[in-house]
């Protein structure tokens, strides 16, 4: 069961997540339902939902394409269908076989493909195609949405006599126009049409001279407009006509109704299904253009994501044509609680806000955009403390919302909970909100709890080196540019460049050297130490990138030395096997030449026979066994060339390792005091401060440690 406050979901805007993700539905219903997502209560529904959506994506790739889901919201038709002798429009049952044969098109479109999309197929195990919707619908309504004539025996009558009466009125008015037209009492328009009536344009004079009713006039009062007394007992004839075929349209539809209504449960279904496939569908789009994938969930409490983007950052940015930087982040059973410090614009806040968002995505059944390779899990708490939240209305200052807010963490945390916190601490008084917020970390590193926070505070900053399970991490400062990377690195704190930056920004240096004169002197040392430690990661990233670029050469140089060597085996193999087809051939010339040399002797037919036909059962033999022959290579030529290749191979590499092994030995200079050093397996760089017994004492600044010097390699010599 997850727990998500309406405030964390504001701090993370997932509110603007689901508007970008209701763009892509095709339904208002559609577009509704994205707009109602929220975190869901079950794992079991969430991973189903994960999976329909990734099944979704994977339609796009391949030729498998799923049917549209579009339809027409048949609510109002089925609250019409509950009331008791009521009827739908023709439009509505329009809708309705339309729902139904978009519903009928999907289940039979999973159950084929069930082996691509076995999510999206499990969803329809409960529903059946229905063809009797479409088919009792057709058999009233045509194609245009017009009841037809053969809908009932009664309907097909009266539109005869409609149609049987309207040719006589067209007859009857034709009559009257030319017997008036004649007598010249119609004006040049002869007619024209009044109430769907055709009517006479009578000229005013002769009104009383022409049988029938006055129906209108024009504005100036020189024309009336008449209709013939002999059309006019038809128009009533033909009214009641179409009054009756009304009256059984109304029956007709009446009774279609009543029909529709016992597949008003299975309608429910079929619309609440579409609603979900356009859901599913807008997930799927929003998907493809954030590159998002579906990341391993994992059943212990373990979070890596890479190369992870902040889903709404990522979409400006794109639209803008400006780059977006992407984060690893990693939060374990060793690394629950992650401390990130650095200066102030060098993305503390949107990485914060990148882990709660794709969290909460995760569990609301969205695919996230992280690498493929990506691990994640899901919590039943997620916390956020995230920007200024002062309260006006309840009178409280940010400090006091800030505490309220701790109170709320301490109530909720526990190890399934995730929490954000953004400048955790600030808002009172530096050292004793700083000290404050050192507890706070302390309980909620006791309560098992995985979290972030960002802070400028040194004492978090060193507790996170000191507790367990806590870890610092920082933003990279370029020191030269003042600029920002927005890189995550962890396994290190940040220093937030407070006077370089106030340089760089204008303020003078005398004004920055007061200043400095006014802090305790350790902490601008603890300060330095952390720039120095940032500038070393940065050079050892450098080492390890070019270290890298000779690995993948000499790896590329090994695999054309192992073709090479594939070329030559074959070639030896060849030749070997065209010398040994050559020998055969001199060893049978050379056994003929003998046995005719023979014969020539002595003439005897029967011995030459009889060598010919041993000979030849010899080398029929020989043939038979030439897969024996080929296993024993003792005494091959080929095998015997092969091993003193490899053996030349080996010995090359044995005399390469010496040489480098010599060099190391040679290279390893003596350790003294004052030499900045690391081990052989660390990172960290530190300077000696003694040397005793094969052991020497380095200090790293925020602690010293003692380790053999064996497992020391020197970074810097000392300055003599």
């Amino acid at each position: 069961m997850v727990q998500v406050s309406t405030g964390t979901l504001k701090d993370l805007e997932f509110d603007s997540i689901r508007k970008v993700c209701a763009e892509y539905c095709i339904t208002p219903l559609g577009h509704a339902a994205v707009m109602g997502i929220s975190p869901m209560t079950l794992v079991s529904d969430v991973a189903h939902a994960l999976n329909k959506v990734n099944e979704y994506l994977s339609s796009f790739d391949n030729d498998n394409t799923i049917p549209n889901h579009g339809f027409e919201d048949i609510n109002k038709a089925l609250k019409m269908m509950s009331v008791e002798n009521t009827y739908l429009e023709i439009v509505d049952f329009r809708n309705i076989a339309s729902l139904a044969d978009t519903a009928n098109a999907l289940i039979l479109f999973f159950k084929k493909f069930k082996d691509y999309y076995p999510s999206l197929y499990e969803d329809t195990q409960l529903m059946e195609p229905n063809k009797t919707i479409r088919t009792e619908v057709d058999t009233v309504i045509d194609k245009f949405g017009i009841v037809k004539d053969n809908a009932s025996a009664l309907l097909s009558q009266l539109r005869r006599d409609i149609r049987s009466v309207q040719g006589k009125i067209n007859t009857s008015f034709v009559k009257a126009l030319d017997h008036y037209q004649k007598l010249d009492f119609l004006d040049d328009i002869r007619e024209t049409v009044v109430d769907n009536r055709r009517v006479l344009a009578v000229k005013a004079m002769y009104r009383k001279k022409v049988k029938g009713s006055i129906l209108g006039s024009s504005k100036t009062g020189s024309l009336v407009y008449m209709e013939p007394e002999s059309t006019f007992q038809l128009h009533r004839e033909l009214q009641n006509l179409q009054f009756e075929e009304h009256e059984e349209i109304i029956r007709l539809l009446k009774t279609l109704t009543a029909v529709m209504r016992s597949f008003a449960p299975e309608l429910r279904l079929f619309q609440f299904f579409l609603i979900d496939m356009d859901v599913v569908s807008a997930k799927a789009k929003m998907a493809l253009a954030l590159n998002a994938v579906l990341p391993h969930i994992s059943e212990t409490r373990e979070v890596e994501m890479i190369n992870a983007y902040h889903p709404l950052l990522y979409l400006s940015n794109l639209n803008e044509g400006l780059a977006t930087y992407p984060q690893t982040i990693t939060m374990n059973l060793e690394h629950r609680v992650i401390v990130i410090s650095g200066p102030n614009a060098g993305g503390k806040s949107i990485t914060l806000k990148t882990v709660g968002l794709l969290q909460l995505m995760l569990q609301s059944g969205f695919l996230v955009p992280v690498k493929e390779g990506s691990s994640m899990c899901f919590f039943e708490r997620i916390l956020s403390d995230i920007g200024d939240n002062q309260s006006i209305e309840n009178h409280l200052s940010t400090y006091s919302y800030r505490l309220k807010q701790m109170r709320n963490f301490l109530n909720k945390c526990n190890p399934n909970t995730l929490f954000l916190i953004d400048e955790f601490g600030t808002g009172s008084d530096p050292e004793l909100g700083g000290a404050l917020a050192e507890v706070f970390l302390e309980e909620f590193n006791e309560r098992q709890a995985m979290g972030m926070i960002t802070t400028h505070y040194a004492n978090l900053k060193l507790l996170a080196n000191e507790l367990p399970n806590l870890v610092n991490a920082n933003m990279q400062f370029d020191e030269n540019t003042l600029e920002p990377r927005y890189k995550l690195i962890i396994g290190q704190a940040g220093s937030s460049f407070t006077f370089e930056v106030a340089q760089k920004n204008g303020i003078p240096y005398s004004l920055i050297n007061k200043a400095k004169k006014k802090i305790e002197s350790g902490k601008i040392r603890f300060d330095k130490t952390i720039v120095k430690l940032q500038k070393e990661r940065e050079k050892m990233e450098k080492i390890s990138k070019s270290l890298e670029t000779e690995q993948i050469k000499k790896l590329q140089e090994s695999d054309k030395m192992a073709q090479t060597n594939a070329k030559i085996q074959k070639k030896l193999e060849s030749y070997q096997e065209l010398y040994d087809h050559n020998q055969r051939l001199i060893h049978l010339g050379q056994k003929f030449r003998q046995i005719g040399e023979r014969y020539d002797q002595h003439h005897r037919k029967k011995q030459l026979m009889a060598e010919v036909l041993q000979l030849v059962e010899l080398e029929n033999s020989k043939r038979k066994n030439v897969k024996s022959i080929k296993k024993d290579n003792q005494n091959n030529p080929l095998a015997q060339i092969s091993q003193e290749v490899q053996g030349k191979i080996q010995s090359i590499r044995n005399k390469k390792k010496k040489k480098i092994k010599k060099v190391l030995e040679k290279a390893k200079p003596a350790l003294q005091i004052g030499d900045e050093v690391r081990l052989f397996d660390g990172k960290a760089i530190g300077t000696v401060e003694s040397l005793e017994k094969g052991k020497a004492l380095i200090n790293y600044g925020a602690f010293t440690t003692k380790a053999a010097v064996e497992q020391l390699e020197l970074v810097k010599p000392a300055k003599i």
